[in-house]
């Protein structure tokens, strides 16, 4: 029989509460200043350690935290020069989109995946990780325990990637133009290439950040195709209307005369908010989602993720 709790354990327990709370607050108002890196790093160390106190209110504030940085930097881009940033890397985003999806079918029935966590982790490495698995899974069928496998899987590999791309970019003196295709192709989601983009600098940011996006209007043709292959009616698609505002953003500094100072606040505003949303995506990793990834589906993820990187990298060097 469990012993009664005392006043004493009460008491306890309640300041062992407020200490941590008071610990995750101080670190989400740092990660404000911190690198995007060092915010992801926090975030990790809060989750393995004293567990972040609000799951699910993370998950649903980082969402649209990220997308209300990613518009917020719309503002700090000339439509002009990202398109012509992003021109490059257009026809290798189409080729490696459709290249990462028929390697992954290939490789589920090697290692024998269950077919529906594949097509999911397939399209989260194709596409735009976390978004492209959100918009698919309700299509295809999947169940919370396929979702849950493939969004854990690309989220390890996400934050090892935003740890390791700046570092190795300087490694091999990869120009801004190089590092921002690189990384908007062999990253997953939005928040880590905006993340690795900005890390490595203004212009690979832009970059990175346009031919991100351009790659998440796959999507929609993506969504269409899962359709006709498991044969679902009647779905609804997760349209990313950030993607339009971003645009828009961009337009709107680009023709309309805003004052520096204003569009300037804007966009020191998205950058912290980043870190704040990139800290929070940190509090969301646990030992129990790593656990469930396993070893296949980590495996053809980690597969998947390697040979996009390299093929990348020998394509922009």
């Amino acid at each position: 029989m469990e012993k009664p709790k005392t006043a004493e354990d009460f008491r306890r327990e309640r300041t062992t509460n407020i200490a941590r709370l008071m610990l995750y607050w101080v670190c989400a108002i740092g990660s404000l200043w911190a690198k995007p890196a060092v915010a992801l790093f926090l975030g990790i160390a809060i989750a393995l350690t004293i567990g972040a106190p609000y799951p699910k209110s993370n998950k649903k504030v980082s969402k649209y935290l990220l997308q209300a940085s990613v518009v917020g930097l719309g503002f700090g881009m000339n439509l002009h020069s990202a398109l012509a940033s992003g021109k490059e890397g257009m026809l290798f985003t189409i080729v490696s989109v459709v290249g990462v999806m028929i390697v992954g079918v290939v490789l589920s029935k090697l290692l024998r995946v269950n077919p529906k966590n594949a097509y999911l982790i397939s399209s989260g490495t194709a596409i735009c990780g976390g978004s492209a698995i959100a918009a698919v899974a309700p299509i295809i069928d999947a169940d919370d325990n396929d979702t849950s496998l493939a969004l854990a899987t690309i989220f390890i590999l996400n934050a090892i990637a935003l740890f390791i791309f700046p570092p190795i970019g300087e490694a091999l003196g990869l120009t801004q133009q190089q590092f921002g295709t690189w990384a908007a192709i062999a990253i997953h989601d939005t928040s880590s290439v905006v993340g690795a983009g900005a890390a490595y600098g203004e212009e690979a940011l832009q970059v990175a950040t346009t031919i991100k996006l351009t790659r998440a209007l796959w999507i929609f043709p993506l969504a269409l195709v899962s359709v006709l292959i498991f044969r679902s009616k009647g779905k609804r698609v997760a349209v990313p209307w950030f993607i339009l505002f971003f645009i828009l953003a961009m337009v709107a500094n680009t023709y309309i005369n805003i004052p520096s100072e204003v569009s300037g606040t804007i966009v020191a505003i998205a950058r912290r908010s980043l870190s704040l949303t990139l800290f929070l995506i940190g509090c969301g990793l646990s030992l129990s989602a790593i656990r469930k990834v396993g070893a296949k589906p980590l495996i053809l993820g980690v597969v998947l993720w390697a040979l996009i990187s390299v093929v990348t990298l020998l394509v922009v060097v």
